[in-house]
């Protein structure tokens, strides 16, 4: 996969919803009633971050709940892309990005979200043939206003900020030109996986999938 189909892909991807949820599982079985309570609700890209034993297969369960597009967050080494493509993965997201991680990546026919905090690193990712990208951190790099700054020398690198959104300063990202989405983990917290309140999921999945952008 190029980069510009890698870019293109993502950037399909993030015009589905205007949030994508960023979720930590550590039980697989809260895998499928999750997806399902976040698919029901309007958002319909998840990203499962690579940081709990139980990430890779609930990445496996939740790749089979219809309208779903499930893909794997934190990737961090090579080994890592590949684990994720196994498990059923159809999309990446890094925190950052390295050589190393965007050829496993393109090898792999792994799309990529690949994390920026400057624009130098925004550069060098359109330098590759990449313009679409994860803003990250978001708000400890300067939140809305630092993205806006971007879009000035770089109109053509849209983002996906992550990190420090919530649905109070949501809005401010997505009404920026360059912003196609945000990701976020408020939609599906810690407590209620485990208090298994799916239809609370599914009530803040869908007043999050009608934030205007």
């Amino acid at each position: 996969m190029t980069p510009q189909e890698a870019s293109a892909y993502a950037r399909e991807i993030c015009r589905l919803a205007p949030v994508i949820p960023v979720l930590v599982i550590d039980e697989v079985e809260h895998a499928w009633p999750l997806a399902v309570a976040l698919v029901a609700g309007g958002l319909p890209v998840l990203e499962v971050t690579l940081r709990t034993p139980a990430a890779l297969e609930a990445i496996r369960e939740m790749a089979g709940v219809p309208g779903g597009v499930v893909g794997a967050g934190t990737l961090i080494k090579p080994s890592d892309v590949t684990a994720a493509k196994e498990a059923g993965a159809l999309f990446g997201v890094s925190p950052g990005v390295t050589d190393e991680l965007l050829a496993a990546c393109e090898a792999e026919d792994l799309p990529l979200l690949g994390g920026c905090a400057t624009v130098s690193e925004a550069m060098r990712m359109l330098a590759r043939g990449y313009d679409v990208c994860k803003f990250f951190p978001a708000e400890a790099n300067g939140g809305a206003p630092a993205l806006k700054s971007f879009a000035g020398p770089l109109p053509q690198v849209h983002f996906c900020p992550t990190g420090g959104v919530t649905p109070a300063n949501a809005p401010d990202y997505l009404k920026l030109p360059n912003v196609l989405c945000v990701g976020g983990s408020w939609v599906a917290s810690a407590a209620q996986m485990k208090a298994g309140k799916w239809d609370e999921i599914e009530t803040l999945a869908r007043t999050a999938s009608q934030l205007p952008r």
